[in-house]
């Protein structure tokens, strides 16, 4: 494991400097909800306009409309959006993370079908991963594809996943023969969420909205040509696409806008010193967790799988941004309304109600300590 001190170049500054101004212009404060990181509102028009910039698919080769751009490229782009609150949802997952997976792994016809609609910022994707009854043992699970002729027939149940009940398709791990090692005989399926025989039941917040999902697929038929990659090789091709899901911004800005209009709502008043220590050492956790997201982007940009890198970004960032919520309502008296007229009180509200999932998606504490662990092994 590694990471290495690199800092943003004048071509990188200038973009971000250009999402800056974009995003001041076309959403000036004041004239949105913001959101929490990548939990934030979904907007397709918004996404829209984003695409049409070269700032979704930034990665993703230009024949397939995406920008031939680097990771770091996007790394600047999604650290403003993030920063702002910008409503990200609808395009979120599939430029994060589908678009890379399909664009490796995908055949020509799949990559032809899939990557052009996911630049253009129109086409939405969910992460068929996680399972009732398996926690963050993910070799465990249980939904099966079964071979039938023309295709395989998807049995099963995911959970936690995210936007399903607005979104589009979604990539469905699932086991396709029974092995002595449990992480083979997995592969990956692109399943169409509003597909016969699929039902979606969301799961709640506290605060009322519902990002998580419930899906069950009952004798889902998944044509030959949506497979992904190669059959029984779901488990590896897994682990890569994690590496794109855990090191970046999104793993520690989700609260950041608490802090920032915590500052703006009390400019001119006496912080004390509790608050001072507290901005202090947020300040510059913030910049030490940048610097290694920074550097898994580099990484990745050398064609590196810095998987145990961003497991550990993830585990350190997704702790600290609830360490900083709790810092700061130590620091507030009041109960934080979500029908406040204040900015900051409603965003304190929806990440205390919120919070406790950060350590959980994307992969639990737990199993990132014991990835981050197996990479400083010799």
């Amino acid at each position: 494991m590694r990471f290495e001190p690199t800092e943003l170049t004048d071509a990188e500054l200038a973009l971000q400097e250009e999402v800056r101004e974009f995003l001041a212009t076309e959403l000036p404060r004041g004239t949105f909800r913001p959101g929490l990181g990548m939990g934030a509102d979904r907007d397709p028009t918004f996404s829209r306009k984003l695409a049409a910039r070269g700032w979704v698919g930034m990665a993703l080769p230009r024949r397939y409309g995406g920008g031939d751009r680097t990771a770091v490229e996007r790394f600047v782009v999604v650290e403003e959006l993030l920063r702002w609150g910008a409503p990200v949802g609808h395009h979120w997952v599939a430029d994060r993370q589908t678009g890379p997976v399909i664009n490796r792994f995908g055949t020509e016809a799949q990559k032809e079908r899939f990557l052009p609609p996911i630049c253009a910022g129109e086409l939405s994707f969910s992460i068929g991963m996680s399972e009732p009854d398996s926690g963050s043992d993910l070799a465990s699970l249980k939904t099966r594809a079964t071979r039938v002729e023309g295709g395989w027939l998807l049995n099963g149940t995911k959970v936690w996943t995210s936007g399903a009940h607005v979104n589009d398709w979604f990539i469905v791990l699932a086991r396709t023969s029974d092995e002595a090692d449990r992480h083979e005989g997995l592969s990956q399926l692109l399943v169409n969420l509003r597909s016969s025989g699929l039902r979606v039941n969301p799961i709640p917040f506290l605060d009322g909205t519902a990002h998580f999902n419930e899906v069950v697929l009952t004798d889902v038929f998944v044509p030959d040509e949506l497979v992904l990659g190669q059959v029984g090789m779901g488990w590896a091709q897994n682990t890569s696409e994690l590496a794109y899901e855990r090191g970046g911004p999104e793993r520690w800005l989700s609260t950041y806008l608490v802090v920032e209009y915590f500052v703006r709502e009390h400019a001119g008043d006496p912080m004390g010193e509790r608050a001072e220590a507290l901005l202090g050492e947020a300040a510059a956790q913030w910049w030490a967790l940048r610097q290694l997201s920074l550097s898994v982007a580099r990484q990745i940009d050398r064609s590196e799988s810095p998987a145990a890198e961003s497991a550990l970004v993830k585990e350190m960032g997704t702790r600290f941004e609830q360490d900083v919520l709790n810092g700061v309502r130590r620091l507030v008296d009041l109960e934080p309304s979500l029908e406040s007229t204040s900015t900051f009180e409603r965003l304190l509200s929806s990440a205390t109600l919120t919070a406790p999932s950060f350590t959980i998606r994307g992969g639990t504490s737990e199993i990132l300590r014991s990835v981050a662990a197996r990479g400083l092994r010799p």
